[in-house]
C-alpha cells in the first residue's frame, strides 16, 4: 500500500494500481521515480517522447496518459508484443509504440523526438563518452533529455575512499556501483560534449522516501539484500538518487 507521504508527493503515480506496477517493473518504483523526474521537465501534449530502457513499458504508459504524449517504448530485452498488450490494457494503443531494440542501435530518423527520458537505465548504455552525441541526433533542435538513476553524493577518487559498508555493492558482479557517480560528475560529463545545456543535475529530494519504499518492496529478494544492507547502513550520506535534465544545443 502507498503511504500518505508517497500519496502526497506523487499524486500521479499513485493513480495506478500498485500491484500492476510491481508486477511489471523490477522494484515497483518506476512511476514514483518518473514523477520526480517529469516534475522538473516541461512536457506538453502531442510531444514525441523516446522512453529509453522502458522495461515493461509502465513508464511509457504513464507518459502517454499523464502528458498526452506519443511515446516510443524502447527496451532491448522485453517483447514489443507484450509491451503493446500492456499499452492496450491501459487504452494507449494509439499513443505507446513498443520497439525491441538496443539503445545503441536506434532505428529512428534524425531530429524526430521532442524529448528523451530514461529512468534507472541510462547507465547501462550511456557511459560511453560518445553516446550522448549519438542520442541527441534523434532530438529536434532544443529537444529535452531527462534521466534519473542511482548516484553518490560525492565523487570517490579511488576505491580506498569508498566506505566499507559500500564495498559489497561497489564490486557487485551484476550491478556494480563503481560505475556510479555524483550529480556534478554527470553535469560535467554531459556538458563536456558541447551538445547539451544541462539545466539541473541534483540529488532527488525524495530519495529517503523512495529508498524506504524500495526496502518495503524488495526486502524479500535475495538479489537485493546486499544493496538494501548498504543503503540502510549508509543513511543517505553517500548513496542517493539523482535527476538530470538538459536541452539540446
Amino acid at each position: 500500500m502507498y503511504g500518505e507521504k508517497i500519496k502526497k508527493l506523487f499524486p500521479r503515480a499513485v493513480r495506478y494500481d500498485e500491484k500492476w506496477v510491481k508486477e511489471n517493473s523490477c522494484d515497483g518504483l518506476t512511476l514514483i521515480c518518473l514523477e520526480s523526474l517529469t516534475g522538473i521537465m516541461d512536457l506538453k501534449p502531442g510531444m514525441r517522447i523516446l522512453d529509453l530502457g522502458c522495461g515493461w513499458a509502465v513508464s511509457s504508459i504513464f507518459l502517454a496518459k499523464e502528458f498526452g504524449a506519443r511515446v516510443w517504448a524502447v527496451d532491448k530485452n522485453i517483447s514489443a508484443t507484450e509491451n503493446y498488450k500492456r499499452a492496450v490494457e491501459y487504452g494507449c494503443e494509439d499513443s505507446v509504440f513498443p520497439v525491441k531494440v538496443d539503445a545503441r542501435s536506434l532505428p529512428f530518423p534524425n531530429e524526430y523526438f521532442d524529448a528523451v527520458i530514461s529512468v534507472d537505465a541510462y547507465t547501462y548504455f550511456g557511459m560511453d563518452e560518445r553516446y550522448l552525441e549519438y542520442l541527441v541526433s534523434f532530438l529536434k533542435p532544443s529537444g529535452k533529455i531527462g534521466i534519473l538513476d542511482g548516484c553518490f553524493t560525492k565523487e570517490f577518487e579511488s576505491p580506498n575512499e569508498v566506505p566499507e559498508h559500500i564495498m559489497p555493492v561497489y564490486y557487485d558482479r551484476e550491478d556494480p556501483w563503481y560505475t556510479v557517480h555524483s550529480p556534478e560528475w554527470w553535469r560535467k560529463f554531459w556538458e563536456n560534449t558541447g551538445k547539451v545545456k544541462v539545466l539541473k543535475s541534483e540529488i532527488v529530494p525524495e530519495t529517503g522516501i523512495i529508498w524506504e519504499k524500495y526496502f518495503e518492496n524488495c526486502s524479500s529478494f535475495d538479489s537485493e539484500k546486499k544493496l538494501i544492507k548498504a543503503l540502510k547502513e549508509d543513511r543517505l550520506e553517500n548513496m542517493a538518487l539523482f535527476r538530470m535534465t538538459a536541452d539540446k544545443k
